[in-house]
């Protein structure tokens, strides 16, 4: 026997294969996120809309997840959750797990009600992850078919001559309709007096009957009422000239230059979401807004398909919570 050898104590054996063990369970510890990552989705996802069922966010959000169920092997549960101008269901996701299964659908409101509210149950900045700007939805100025305003130039003119005379209606305090007729104000210089609505329907019912003088909406509640001839077109809130509406000038272009005003619906995800999920995410979503089926399906519908990326919808967004915050400031906006 080799007298030199000299067995461990149990102690050092014990604190050697507890070492071990440990480093064994570090390892696994550290693979259990690529390997969630590796195997999402293995469960439904759910895509809150934080508006009512049957609006343009809606419809998205069913078209969008039964897509996307599609394409990822799983079944995209839409799930509505309204009030507070689209902050509950935003909160609920901001709040939610980062693990990719509760995602949100928002609309224009997202960037609006930084600046309308004092105080918001989430940071629209740092709670969410953009992953795409799905699509777009232009407005249209119109007036009653009965009006003698045949342009953007005879409405201004008559606003100048008679300030505060004319009306424009909105579907409430806050929305884009609202917004983009604070900001043709500013831009023309005029006073029009503001008539809010508890929603776009009664606002368009009552201006077809002339009860008001004009109004900003979505070319998808408008555009039928156009067509039908109860309702007259004098210009789109586009940057340029929509199809379907090639004869409707811009707003920009009938005297109000870098007018600009839409209705948009956008994917998230709450912060801290894995970024290859992200990617994935983001990846479908612009396939789908991309493929045939849903160019004929948005066709339909009168909206502008986008599928940005993620990196742009971030561009997009800065860009409109800074525009809309600087209307608010100067028209000193406030939220029912």
């Amino acid at each position: 026997m080799n007298k030199s050898f000299k067995p461990e104590r149990p102690v050092a054996l014990i604190r050697n294969a507890l070492a071990a063990i440990g480093f064994v369970a570090i390892g696994a510890t550290a693979a259990l996120p690529a390997l969630a990552q590796a195997t999402w989705p293995d469960k439904p996802l759910k895509l809150v809309v934080p508006y009512p069922a049957g609006g343009n966010a809606d419809n998205t959000a069913r078209l969008l997840a039964t897509q996307l169920g599609q394409r990822l092997g799983q079944q995209v549960v839409v799930d509505n959750r309204p009030g507070g101008s689209g902050t509950i269901g935003a909160a609920a996701v901001a709040k939610a797990p980062a693990d990719g299964y509760t995602l949100l659908l928002d609309a224009t409101a997202f960037t609006v009600n930084p600046s309308l509210f004092p105080k918001l149950p989430f940071d629209a900045n740092k709670d969410f992850a953009p992953i795409s700007l799905v699509l777009q939805v232009p407005l249209l100025m119109v007036v009653p078919a009965t009006s003698p305003f045949q342009s953007v130039a005879d409405v201004a003119k008559a606003a100048k001559a008679r300030p505060g005379h004319l009306t424009y209606a909105s579907a409430g305090n806050g929305g884009a309709q609202h917004l983009a007729g604070e900001l043709f104000k500013q831009g023309k210089k005029v006073a029009i007096t503001h008539i809010p609505y508890r929603g776009g329907a009664p606002a368009l019912t009552d201006l077809i009957g002339g009860q008001v003088d004009v109004m900003f909406s979505a070319t998808t509640a408008s555009g039928p009422f156009v067509k039908s001839g109860k309702l007259r077109a004098l210009a789109i809130t586009a940057p340029r000239r929509a199809e379907g509406w090639e004869a409707i000038p811009t707003v920009a272009e009938s005297g109000v230059p870098g007018f600009q005003v839409s209705e948009w619906n956008g994917l998230f995800a709450p912060a801290g979401t894995p970024r290859p999920v992200l990617d994935r995410l983001e990846a479908e979503t612009r396939t789908i807004v991309a493929s045939p089926e849903m160019k004929k399906r948005f066709a339909e519908l009168g909206v502008q398909g986008v599928g940005s990326s993620a990196q742009e919808f971030s561009a997009f967004l800065k860009a409109e919570t800074t525009k809309w915050a600087e209307v608010i400031r100067t028209s000193g906006i406030r939220i029912d």
